[in-house]
């Protein structure tokens, strides 16, 4: 289904140009613009990889902060010349000569920014975790599929040398019948405090960060990086952190998609303003696993409280294996086998610029990326399905072809979400 322009932003204050459908993303030989929408941590790192690859230059940066600009137009060389800036990404995208969009963005603007992106004809990197909720990864996935667009999510181990080693590993059987992994995350994160509600900071559009979210006032612990914290906004430690090592786990046991969840946790350390769980213990039971495998339980815990090098292992960060002929451990981004043959492995590539360069080089070959959309949704999926374990505080069952929960209506109100006038997330099938 195609939609026309005024469908496309029927809810919104801004309709594109007609021209807009003359599009750079129709043109991937040519030179590839890209607009980055996300100033604060993830955009200033993305700009000197994109700007890096041959043929790619960064034609706008996006924030509705725009005290941000100066600090990320500092990272841009400009050598194909200085980017533009935006407060909102709707009248980027009626720029016909943009080719893809990077989504830096607070997650609960990921989805409607990929969607929208995908309308307006442009191709979509879009940072992990890739959605706010279930029903928007699916979302994304349909946009893909529908405009024909490359959507990639940023999981940059998907390209990196020795992820791709472990899996190639763990297929061999080498590690024998795989029915068990964990992946974890320590560190030692500060209390917020409460923050009581005060004005918007000057020149801050509060209401186009807020976008799809509901509306509220403004308190410093719901605005930059703190928003992870809150359900509104965020997708909590899992989707912060977990999704790093649940996707990796997921791409080396060549899992799918579990139908059985638990979660445990709770506030158990922090005494401030955040709603998400500073501990949790996440488990998902997958009907099949690798190496001829009945069955597999993977696992997520994490402690945002403890000090560096108390997790598991003696590792703040990390991700083990076990086979029947060993486990696999992974060390930041290097593995080790024990008890086994003794294997190991070490990244031999620069993932990001590789993980960047596989995505422009999918919008010019017209080829699926290496985490694409579909890859990315079913990744984020344990992340919301660990949180509605939690927040309904039952084992839930899902179903995977109809992604929803056979007879748990609690755990079902939690697959979307409700948005603001102009900020629908659009329907594309």
């Amino acid at each position: 289904m195609t939609l026309s322009r005024r469908q496309f932003f029927a809810s919104s204050t801004l309709t594109l140009s007609a021209a807009s459908y003359n599009r750079a993303a129709d043109k991937p030989n040519e030179r590839m613009r890209i607009a980055i929408m996300g100033c604060r941590i993830r955009g200033p790192q993305l700009v000197p990889v994109f700007e890096a690859q041959p043929n790619a230059e960064i034609a706008y940066v996006i924030d509705p902060d725009p005290s941000l600009f100066p600090g990320i137009l500092k990272k841009v060389k400009g050598e194909k010349g200085a980017p533009k800036t935006a407060t909102d990404l709707r009248k980027v995208l009626e720029d016909e000569s943009v080719t893809a969009l990077v989504v830096a963005a607070p997650d609960h603007w990921h989805a409607l920014a990929t969607v929208w992106g995908c309308q307006a004809g442009k191709h979509v990197y879009c940072e992990k975790p890739c959605s706010h909720n279930i029903v928007e990864g699916r979302r994304m996935v349909h946009a893909a599929r529908n405009y024909k667009k490359v959507v990639q999510m940023g999981s940059q181990r998907r390209s990196q040398s020795s992820v791709i080693a472990a899996r190639e590993y763990v297929k061999s059987g080498k590690l024998g019948k795989v029915a068990f992994a964990r992946a974890w995350i320590a560190g030692d994160r500060p209390n917020i405090g409460f923050a009581k509600p005060e004005p918007v900071p000057a020149g801050v559009d509060y209401s186009l960060w807020l976008g799809p979210a509901p509306e509220g006032p403004f308190t410093k612990n719901r605005f930059h990086y703190n928003w992870h914290w809150f359900w509104d906004l965020g997708t909590g430690e899992i989707g912060n952190n977990g999704i790093h090592g649940l996707d990796l786990a997921r791409n080396v046991m060549g899992l799918d998609t579990p139908t059985k969840i638990s979660c445990a946790g709770g506030k158990f350390h922090y005494d401030d303003d955040q709603q998400t769980p500073d501990t949790q213990i996440a488990t998902f039971d997958f009907p099949s696993g690798p190496g001829g495998a009945t069955g597999c339980t993977l696992v997520w815990e994490h402690r945002v409280w403890e000090k560096k090098g108390q997790g598991p292992e003696g590792q703040s960060y990390g991700i083990s294996i076990h086979g029947d002929k060993g486990t696999l451990l992974f060390n930041g981004d290097s593995w080790t086998v024990r008890g086994g043959d003794g294997a190991s492995g070490k990244p031999t590539n620069d993932m990001m610029s590789d993980h960047v360069k596989n995505f422009l080089d999918c919008i010019r070959d017209n080829k699926l990326p290496n985490a694409d959309i579909e890859i990315g949704h079913k990744s984020t999926l344990l992340c919301h399905l660990g949180n509605i374990a939690y927040r309904t505080g039952k084992t839930i069952f899902f179903d995977a072809k109809t992604e929803t929960f056979p007879d748990q209506p609690e755990a079902n109100k939690l697959l979307g979400r409700e948005y603001r006038t102009g900020f629908e997330l659009p329907k594309v099938d």
